[in-house]
């Protein structure tokens, strides 16, 4: 049997199922993530962290970390650069919350649909970036047989095919998403890629959700232009200057909420394993806690829908959109230190939201269902 070494483990304390897959390893030691210090890696050789934690030399110089861990799909908020002159050993979790920022998508824009009388179906989605839940997103809607068009220039470089420009998709979809990681610099930056340029060119009637990273978009221009624009839809889960929040541009939006797209506890607890996993790896032991054995089951596991073509009513009962945006508007009109505050606690204490999977819908009358199963719903007849 393989020895278990001792390791003091620091984690950022909003990462979930810390204690049944790590505790294994010695001392388990949680503090606030934006908060984190030096200080508090004075003894640690493992650190756990979430997006909000920027893992540079000026954090972890003169303390033992031999390994960091990011619950999330982005990086970003890594220098990676510095951690391998170090020797530091590093993991991310890519994927695990995609589902949960896909469903965060279709949700709200069922939401929509429903509100301002249009069918989703009919419409051109198009997806800037195409990575993990770019491309989780584009599978869903075509299985949907929704029109999709693609934007991510540096797939395109790689790969060629009919990839559209972002002066395209701005002129051609009716509702763009923007899913691309924060680049400052290179060849593709996506810093302020939407600005005061070209976001007056978005198509008339246009919805324009970002769940993707605040500063991808001019939030100073988008504001501007969407006083001048009133035609158009905003739906913004993340922002360019958070947790401070311009409470003038989340007025303007249609459902505004405070980086929380994906925060599914199925998707945290994912990424939270993902790290367990690869902390396993770096030490050479077994991996003897599998993903099941540590998510819970949902508080409601089966639903049973006369029409299998009402797509809102089951992606509302796992996830309402509003239910978040109607707490986020509360906090954006306090000064800023205490909105700054208000929004790291919303996402703190975050209610227990669950993925579509969980949640088995049988249909009345027979019918497939193929939309919900699209969609990422299990279904079966009534007395199947």
């Amino acid at each position: 049997m393989t020895a278990v070494p001792h390791l003091t483990i620091v984690a950022d304390e909003n990462i979930p199922a810390l204690a049944p897959l790590f505790q294994r390893f010695g001392t388990l030691r949680t503090c606030a993530g934006r908060s984190m210090r030096a200080e508090d890696l004075k003894d640690a050789d493992v650190v756990l962290v979430r997006s909000v934690t920027r893992v540079n030399q000026a954090l972890l110089a003169g303390t033992p970390v031999r390994f960091v861990g990011t619950a999330t799909i982005g990086t970003d908020h890594i220098d990676q650069d510095w951690l391998r002159q170090q020797g530091i050993g590093f993991s991310s979790a890519p994927g695990c919350n995609a589902d949960s920022v896909v469903e965060y998508v279709l949700s709200s824009l069922l939401q929509l649909a429903f509100e301002q009388r249009f069918n989703l179906l009919d419409k051109v989605v198009g997806i800037v970036g195409v990575g993990n839940v770019g491309g989780r997103l584009q599978q869903r809607l075509q299985a949907l047989g929704i029109r999709v068009c693609l934007c991510d220039p540096p797939r395109q470089a790689v790969e060629g095919g009919d990839f559209l420009s972002l002066d395209q998709m701005l002129v051609e979809v009716d509702i763009l998403a923007l899913h691309t990681p924060l680049i400052q610099s290179g060849e593709w930056p996506t810093y302020h890629l939407l600005n005061a340029e070209n976001l007056p060119r978005l198509k008339q009637n246009a919805i324009l959700l970002n769940a993707g990273r605040g500063p991808v978009i001019d939030n100073t221009a988008l504001l501007e232009v969407s006083l001048a624009r009133p035609d158009l839809t905003l739906v913004m889960d993340v922002w360019e200057h958070e947790p401070a929040v311009c409470a003038r541009l989340a007025e303007r939006c249609a459902i505004a909420t405070p980086h929380i797209a994906g925060y599914s506890l199925d998707g945290k607890i994912r990424g939270t394993w993902m790290l367990y996993r690869a902390l396993c790896e770096q030490l050479g032991l077994p991996v003897e806690t599998e993903l099941k054995d540590v998510l819970p089951a949902s508080s409601v596991r089966s639903l049973t829908l006369t029409d299998a073509e009402d797509l809102l009513t089951p992606a509302r009962l796992v996830y309402d959109p509003y239910r978040d945006d109607r707490a986020f508007r509360k906090i954006v009109h306090l000064p800023e230190a205490e909105q700054r505050q208000a929004f790291d606690r919303l996402r703190r204490e975050y209610p227990e939201r669950r993925e579509y999977c969980t949640l088995q819908l049988a249909i009345e009358d027979d019918t497939p269902g193929n939309h919900l199963r699209a969609m990422g719903f299990a279904t079966a007849g009534v007395n199947s």
